[in-house]
């Protein structure tokens, strides 16, 4: 299934963290926050014509920002252009 966002929206998918600490102390998945850096898998027409974001970024994006969503599956995000906070 494809999903192409309207207006200035993004669709991301969130990057998982290591599950282990540098030190190796293994962190279980209730104690994780949800990661806050995703890639960005689709984007709409007007953020493609603005040519700052691109399909395959790696971005941070705010908190609480964004709808959850899921397709075939998988977990993705949907967001406000606005919401991304930067461009790894």
């Amino acid at each position: 299934m494809t999903f192409k966002p309207l207006g200035e929206r993004v669709l991301l998918q969130r990057i998982e963290e290591p599950k282990k600490t540098a030190t190796g102390i293994i962190i279980p998945d209730n104690a994780k926050e949800k990661p806050l850096s995703a890639e960005v898998i689709s984007i709409s027409k007007e953020i493609e014509d603005e040519g700052i974001i691109k399909v395959g970024d790696k971005v941070i994006f705010a908190k609480y920002a964004g709808t959850e969503l899921n397709l075939d599956g998988k977990e993705y995000l949907v967001m406000n252009k606005d919401d991304i906070l930067g461009i790894l």
